[in-house]
């Protein structure tokens, strides 16, 4: 049998297995408050790595952290079996420890160190767990290190790992049921992105990363299920930046007989409740700032805030040149093909957006900038779209959603000229969707919430790297 690449023929000196009884967080829990120079006679077997060791003679000390957290390890030598080799022990070593839990004189909750086997050894240096790793990039390409020498962002991950299961309990309670649908999608949509394209080979077809589950989630409310959502991971080929990695999670949830004020107020009432939840308030601190989530948001529509922000009125009235000239003004880039909806989302994203601490709803969001969005019942050339923004970026993004198939099919066209005028982020004609519509979509809102933005929020923590346990990097030179 020809042997694995790895494989030098010598069979492995550490176990396949070991069996701790117990935490260094649970030994915590009960025996904090022990006496200074307390030995309780009670013996544990934990397991761990050693992060810190130091030696004094007859007597070496140790720090053993897993999962739970950090103990001390209390080695006398003539208590500790192997002790020469235990005070040899390389910073990162696996081990695990059998002995007495006791408290010394310095009030220093400890193991005594009765056994212990070596589980597996650091074969490249590890970091002093003080100091951590200093190179940013180094944290988010080895964060098999990095979880072991920052707290941080150990803590962070936890938070996200509870943000998401507490958001799927939420949900649920408000009948809400949760669905998968395809990451292959036949052709791009669901949001303005540029897809990755990947190639099936059995089919020979193109294929595309999804960029937003929504077609899909919808077709199921055609379906019947009227309160569905699905947290899911979407791609979206774009740049990388503090708020952006190519692969994320997005929460995307739909409701039928219901409107964007609905979805408003879900939103606002999901939000406040994770705050509280995760952080015990409904006020944060982000970024040096407070931030107060709880509801209800304020509510400002874009044309209103443009004003406030940059001191200008437009609307969709406003002569083109005048908006081109107010983009100019400003150093807005945009193109001949540009309508005056497109031009003032780009002169509010420019001036106004990241002025916004918030929350605050954005409301009103023209046509031409929203392909899947219902015109607005009051005000022509607008949709019922909002955005939340909250210190000055955006969280989620909801509508009523369009149900006419014929004035679908009519935006998807307006995309396609768009596309043809080299908008690589603009839609192309769903064709099944479209004939879902037909077969009726009732009242319908939906949205879709960034969690990776909203557990940088509720973490403090200004780069989505630090919420992503694998963010995408560019290649090691």
């Amino acid at each position: 049998m020809t042997p694995a690449p790895c494989d030098t023929g010598a069979v492995s000196t550490t176990p396949y297995r070991f069996d701790p009884d117990t935490s260094t967080g649970a030994i915590r829990a009960k025996y904090d408050d022990l006496e200074d120079g307390t030995e309780t006679g009670v013996k544990a077997t934990i397991a761990g790595r050693l992060m810190l060791r130091r030696d004094q003679g007859k007597l070496a000390f140790g720090v053993l952290q897993d999962s739970t957290g950090r103990i001390q390890l209390f080695a006398p030598s003539k208590v500790t079996p192997d002790f020469e080799r235990f005070v040899g022990l390389n910073i990162g070593d696996w081990i695990g420890v059998s002995g007495e839990i006791m408290k010394t004189r310095k009030g220093e909750l400890s193991v005594k160190v009765e056994q212990w086997e070596l589980l597996a050894n650091a074969k490249r240096s590890f970091p002093d767990k003080w100091h951590g790793i200093t190179d940013p990039d180094t944290r988010y390409r080895q964060r098999y290190v990095d979880l072991w020498v920052a707290e941080d962002a150990r803590d962070a991950f936890k938070l996200r790992s509870a943000a998401l299961s507490k958001t799927r309990r939420w949900l649920e309670d408000q009948d809400f049921m949760e669905v998968e649908t395809p990451v292959f999608h036949p052709i791009p949509g669901g949001a303005l992105a540029r897809p990755f394209t990947t190639h099936h080979n059995a089919l020979d077809t193109e294929l595309y990363l999804r960029i937003a589950p929504e077609l899909y989630l919808k077709r199921l409310t055609v379906g019947g299920f009227e309160r569905v959502f699905e947290i899911a991971r979407v791609f979206r080929n774009e740049g990388l930046s503090t708020r952006h990695n190519p692969e994320f999670t997005m929460l995307e949830l739909y409701q039928a007989y219901a409107d964007w004020t609905d979805l408003m107020s879900l939103a606002e009432r999901l939000v406040e409740y994770l705050a509280i939840e995760l952080t015990g308030s409904s006020t944060i601190t982000y970024d040096g700032r407070e931030v107060n989530l709880a509801a209800p948001w304020r509510r400002a529509t874009l044309i209103e805030l443009i004003k406030e922000h940059a001191g200008v009125d437009v609307s969709l009235d406003t002569p083109l040149d005048e908006l081109r000239a107010l983009c100019d003004r400003f150093g807005v880039e945009h193109k001949p093909s540009y309508g005056p909806g497109k031009l003032i989302l780009e002169i509010y994203e420019k001036t106004t957006e990241a002025k916004l601490w918030g929350p605050i709803f954005v409301t009103e969001y023209p046509k031409e900038v929203s392909p899947l969005s219902r015109e607005h019942r009051d005000q022509p050339g607008m949709t019922e779209r909002f955005e939340a923004i909250v210190a000055g970026r955006e969280l989620c993004n909801g509508f009523s959603e369009l149900v006419d198939p014929v004035e679908q099919r009519a935006r998807f066209e307006e995309q396609v000229v768009q596309k043809d005028a080299g908008d690589d982020e603009a839609m192309v004609v769903d064709d099944d969707y479209i004939r879902a519509l037909e077969y009726g979509l009732p009242p319908t809102g939906g949205i879709g919430i960034g969690m990776d933005r909203l557990v940088m929020l509720l973490a403090d923590v200004t780069n989505i790297r630090d919420v992503v346990l694998f963010p995408t990097l560019r290649p090691e030179a």
